[in-house]
């Protein structure tokens, strides 16, 4: 490598230079007024050249500090810009996806990790929210939303369309004795209903899904167990306390692991698909494109097979 002069010399000479002042230099760098003037020494006496003529408190280049100032404040210029370059990336990237409350934890969340596969250094921010809401305003990378029908001004797309079955714990069901003949035999205490609150009407209810069936079963929610969230529903199940018709594609990690079982293999299909929902502009984002790829990936509703 060809010689170079000291750095932080030159780094004091060219902040010196471009404030004209030692005094704003030294405030600029961090250091006194003193090591500015004793940096400046080391660089002139490194050139054999007096760099600046000194007058009281006041500086100005000479004929040789013009010479090597426009190339010094390029070179360190280059450095700063790729050093700000290569901090941006440490510092992460960051990707800001709102959800309903009903998926940002069984199935959302579980599928970020594979973000980090790819991104292991990426911020991500999850937010849980009800629909509306200010994408653009709230600065939202991605939204996901029950139903097709939101954000018309944004990008739209299909996640999963996801189904309900009747879903407990392995224990609650051997606590029933494990041997009933048909759901249509349980007692009302132990259908676990899910309320989607005022603003939905398009979800499956126990009622329905006995319609479906054929059978004349009609469970009073006022009997049994009533939760808020369809996540909550999952989670009660899990937990023992009774039925769920639970949403198969939050219910799914728990099937596979054992801790609930399917009472049947019949569903009956949500009112609405899941949809992200995507700003113009950041759609061909790498991180967002990635994130969409993996969540439409795994958005099929798959086989439940009955216990």
């Amino acid at each position: 490598m060809e010689r170079l002069p000291p750095l932080n010399a030159l780094k004091a000479f060219e902040v010196a230079a471009r404030t004209g002042n030692f005094t704003l230099a030294a405030r600029e760098l961090g250091v006194s007024s003193a090591a500015i003037s004793q940096q400046v020494r080391n660089l002139e006496s490194y050139f054999g050249k007096q760099l600046f003529l000194r007058t009281g408190n006041r500086i100005a280049l000479t004929d040789a500090g013009h010479a090597i100032y426009p190339q010094t404040a390029r070179a360190l210029g280059d450095i700063a810009t790729v050093t700000a370059r290569i901090l941006a990336d440490e510092v992460r990237m960051r990707l800001v996806v709102s959800a309903p409350s009903s998926l940002a934890e069984n199935w959302l969340a579980p599928r970020l990790r594979a973000m980090l596969d790819s991104y292991p250094r990426m911020a991500i921010d999850i937010r849980v929210e009800d629909d509306p809401i200010d994408i653009m305003r709230q600065g939202a990378d991605v939204r996901i939303s029950y139903g097709d029908y939101h954000y018309p001004e944004l990008v739209r797309i299909r996640l999963l369309h996801d189904e309900v079955l009747p879903v407990c714990s392995p224990e609650f069901w051997r606590s029933l004795g494990g041997d009933v003949a048909s759901l249509a035999d349980v007692h009302e205490s132990a259908f676990i209903h899910t309320n989607w609150g005022p603003n939905y009407a398009s979800h499956p209810t126990w009622s329905d899904w006995f319609v479906e069936q054929g059978s004349a079963r009609r469970p009073d929610p006022s009997r049994g167990r009533r939760v808020g969230l369809s996540s909550l529903a999952i989670s009660s199940a899990r937990l023992g306390l009774g039925i769920a018709l639970g949403q198969y594609a939050l219910a799914r990690a728990d099937l596979e692991a054992g801790r609930l079982v399917a009472l049947s293999s019949a569903t009956v299909r949500l009112g609405h698909p899941y949809c992200a929902f995507v700003p113009p502009a950041k759609i061909d984002r790498a991180d967002v494109s990635r994130l969409i790829g993996l969540l439409k990936a795994d958005g099929s509703a798959g086989d439940p097979v009955a216990w």
